[in-house]
C-alpha cells in the first residue's frame, strides 16, 4: 500500500516495506538456488582453483606485467579428519561460487528494494547500478584471487615453520578463502555505497572530503583487521586500496550526488 505525498509521489507504507522486502529476499534466495545449482557441479574444478595460491609463489620483475608466479618446488596437499568435512567443504564452494555467479541478479534485487527511496529521474539507473557495483565486486574477488592470496598463503605456511609440517585441513582452507574472497570483493563496493548514499542526500562531497585524514587511519585499520598475515606489506596491499576506493567514492559524490539546494540547508555539508 503507498500514499500519496504533497508533491505528488508515492510514498510506501511500513507494512508495504515489510512486503517488498519479503518479495525481493524470494527473489534472490531462487536466485542463489540457481547459483548453487549451476556451480555444485563444478565443486572440484573450483577448489583445484582455490588450491593454487597455497603452491605458488609471486615474484617481481622490471618489465610488464611486473608480476610472475611460479609453482612450489613441494605440492601442499589438503586434508580431512571428519567424514562430512569433504562433503560440507564442496557445499561451501558450491554456495560461494553461485553467489558470485548471481550477484548481479541480487544487486537488482537491492536496487528495486531501495529504489522507492530516490526521486523518479533517479530510479532509471538500474542498470548502471547494477553493472558498476557487479564490476567493482568482481575486481576485488580477482584482487584478492590473484594478488593477497598468492602474498598471504604461503607467508602464513612459511612463517616459522621450518621444523614443522603443515596439515591444512581442507575445511578451515576454505573458510579462509572464501571469506577473504568475500570480503574483497564486498570491500571494494565501497565507492558505489558513497555514491548511492550521496543520490540519496544522506552524505555530501564536502563532509566526505573533511573525512579524508580519518578514513586514511581506518583504512589501514580495516587493511590489519582483514589481513591474515602481520607483516606490514600484506596489510598495505588491502589497506592502500580501499583508501583509493574512499577517494575515488568522494569523486563519485562529486559528481553524481545529489545537488544542494540553494535555498535549503544541507547538514550532510557540515
Amino acid at each position: 500500500m503507498a500514499t500519496e505525498t504533497p508533491n505528488g509521489e508515492d510514498r510506501m507504507s511500513f507494512w508495504g516495506h515489510l512486503e517488498e522486502l519479503r518479495k525481493r529476499i524470494v527473489y534472490s534466495l531462487i536466485a542463489l538456488a540457481i547459483g548453487f545449482g549451476a556451480c555444485f557441479n563444478y565443486s572440484e574444478d573450483i577448489l583445484e582453483l582455490l588450491m593454487k595460491p597455497m603452491n605458488m609463489k609471486v615474484g617481481f620483475h622490471g618489465s610488464f606485467p611486473y608480476i610472475y608466479f611460479t609453482p612450489n618446488e613441494v605440492t601442499q596437499q589438503l586434508y580431512f579428519s571428519t567424514l562430512t568435512e569433504p562433503f560440507m567443504s564442496h557445499l561451501k564452494i558450491a554456495f560461494v561460487a553461485g553467489l558470485i555467479l548471481v550477484i548481479p541478479a541480487l544487486l537488482y534485487q537491492v536496487w528495486k528494494f531501495i529504489s522507492p527511496g530516490l526521486l523518479p529521474r533517479e530510479r532509471k539507473y538500474a542498470g548502471q547500478f547494477v553493472f558498476f557495483s557487479t564490476l567493482f565486486f568482481a575486481t576485488g574477488v580477482l584482487f584478492c584471487y590473484f594478488l593477497l592470496l598468492p602474498f598471504a598463503v604461503p607467508f602464513l605456511i612459511g612463517y616459522k615453520t621450518e621444523h614443522l609440517t603443515a596439515i591444512i585441513k581442507i575445511g578451515e582452507y576454505i573458510d579462509f578463502t572464501l571469506k577473504f574472497l568475500l570480503g574483497a570483493g564486498a570491500v571494494f563496493e565501497l565507492p558505489l555505497v558513497l555514491v548511492l548514499l550521496g543520490r540519496m542526500g544522506i552524505i555530501g562531497y564536502a563532509a566526505l572530503a573533511k573525512f579524508r585524514k580519518y578514513a586514511f587511519l581506518i583504512s589501514f585499520i580495516l587493511g590489519a583487521i582483514i589481513t591474515p598475515t602481520p607483516d606490514v606489506f600484506n596489510m598495505a596491499m588491502m589497506s592502500i586500496p580501499i583508501y583509493l576506493l574512499y577517494e575515488i567514492g568522494i569523486l563519485g559524490v562529486r559528481m553524481f550526488g545529489r545537488k544542494k539546494d540553494p535555498e535549503s540547508t544541507d547538514l550532510t555539508e557540515t
